[in-house]
């Protein structure tokens, strides 16, 4: 694929982001938005140049062009969620991909006529993103760092077992299976009890524990951290050596394969967020956030010599970060969700060299589930969002059944972006909150003429396509 004829797009996020939902939106509005003006619907693209000049012809889903790479099962996710039972669509756990062909009017100097655009979407988990520091760190680097970060005061209690199972253990003893499979288990126990709902902790490397796939027992994916003193020399033959010969293993066999053939060759990318997760979870959490997107975008610091650059020449041009959900709350809280997401990636941004490649943020829902509504209170009028909370969502006592509509208020979101990070701990669920944000069900969908599914709304997706690709379709 020639530079000026397309592009490959990188899709990730941390857990429960809302990838898949935004790659199968994004797929349904372009291959359906040629149709619009025929079928009388209003142009649902308008900040999106090419739609709102009119000068798209066709879009449309083609053959991807690696074949050892699963195919975006688009189809698939799309009767998820419009079916008789629309559900949200699994969560993306291996790397796939997606071809979709644009064929358009270009109006660009000279050059006036049909043209045709093809974007790759490669959608693969952040989690493994999160891996690419483990590169330039050495096993007993690696080990103290997540001690610490362990004994964190939103994380000890959920690393209480791990850790009291390491202070049993001695480093230098001689290599142990049984050990190294004990605390490895624990180990990932402590990181999926971190990324619970109930506590949305960001994910800690290796983002492989908790999607290891067909590597599921084997060596590479069996060791954990130990407490290791600053001054400890790691012998030959002893528990510390093997858990650092798996690690070294770890990254050789399955962090440099993946971004040496797949992220190499991506030319922009979004990361999605859920911040809302975090912000219901409260202030350590949306730090721990803080953290692991200055993690996932030290994959992006591509200006200053390091592992990532002696592996491959980088050359994403484009960075957006995107806060998910925003249909979660009213309109009066986008921009100040907005500002979150700003304050939260404000230090990596700063501190980064993207080598010229341009960095934004934006909140956005690529598939609305709710809509506004004014609820009478007594004398007051409250801004509201209405849709249908999933089954066992609750919030002031009242428990939904995932059928019944309601009518949410769920808070405003601080005009100041700072507020969000004051205070420590994990919020308790059901304790008394600013701000409280339920998961609801996918749209009820609509049909057009011919039977198929039409494209949910969004919030703010066209801001997406005109940053990620809307310069390339002059």
């Amino acid at each position: 694929m020639s530079r000026g004829r397309g592009l490959r797009l990188g899709v990730t996020g941390l857990s429960r982001a809302g990838k898949t939902v935004f790659i199968t939106a994004l797929a349904q509005q372009l291959t359906t938005l040629a149709n619009v003006a025929a079928e009388g619907r209003k142009n649902p693209l308008p900040v999106f140049r090419l739609a709102a000049e009119g000068r798209l012809i066709s879009g449309r889903l083609e053959p991807q062009p690696d074949d050892n790479v699963a195919r975006f099962a688009f189809e698939d996710h799309v009767a998820a969620l419009t079916g008789p039972d629309r559900h949200w669509p699994q969560s993306t756990r291996q790397i796939s991909e997606l071809r979709l062909r644009l064929d358009f009017e270009q109006r660009t100097g000279f050059r006036h006529g049909p043209s045709s655009f093809v974007i790759d979407i490669v959608d693969y988990p952040g989690e493994w993103l999160l891996d690419l520091p483990l590169l330039e760190k050495s096993y007993a680097e690696w080990s103290r760092e997540t001690y610490q970060a362990s004994a964190g005061a939103a994380r000890a209690p959920l690393a209480a077992e791990w850790r009291g199972f390491c202070v049993g253990l001695d480093p230098a003893a001689p290599a142990d299976e049984a050990v190294a499979r004990r605390a490895t288990e624990l180990f990932t126990a402590y990181l999926k009890a971190a990324r619970a709902e109930t506590y949305a902790l960001s994910t800690l490397p290796p983002g492989r524990f908790l999607m290891p796939g067909d590597l599921e027992g084997s060596p590479a994916l069996t060791f954990a951290p130990l407490p290791l003193p600053e001054d400890h020399s790691i012998a030959s033959g002893t528990l510390a050596a093997m858990m650092e010969r798996r690690y070294e293993a770890y990254k050789s066999h399955i962090v440099k394969p993946f971004f040496r053939d797949h992220f190499a060759r991506l030319d922009r990318q979004i990361v999605l967020v859920d911040a809302l997760a975090a912000l219901n979870s409260g202030p350590a959490a949306l730090r721990d956030l803080q953290h692991a997107l200055d993690e996932v975008l030290a994959a992006f610091r591509v200006g200053r010599r390091n592992t990532l650059t002696r592996l491959f020449r980088p050359k994403i041009d484009k960075i957006l970060v995107a806060a998910t959900k925003a249909d979660h709350l009213h309109h009066l809280s986008h921009d100040r969700l907005e500002a979150i997401l700003r304050q939260v990636t404000a230090r990596a941004i700063a501190r980064a060299d993207f080598s010229g490649a341009k960095v934004d943020v934006i909140a956005l829902a690529a598939m609305r589930a709710t809509r506004e509504a004014a609820v009478r209170r007594g004398r007051e009028t409250l801004d509201a969002i209405v849709g249908t909370p999933m089954a066992g969502e609750k919030i002031d006592g009242e428990v939904f059944d995932g059928q019944t509509e309601a009518a949410i208020f769920p808070g405003q979101l601080p005009a100041d972006p700072r507020e969000a990070f004051r205070g420590d701990g994990i919020a308790v669920p059901e304790a008394e909150a600013d701000v409280r944000f339920l998961r609801f069900r996918p749209p009820v969908p609509t049909f057009g003429a011919d039977g198929e599914p039409l494209p949910a709304p969004h919030i703010r997706l066209d801001r997406a396509c005109q940053f990620l690709f809307g310069d390339r379709l002059s």
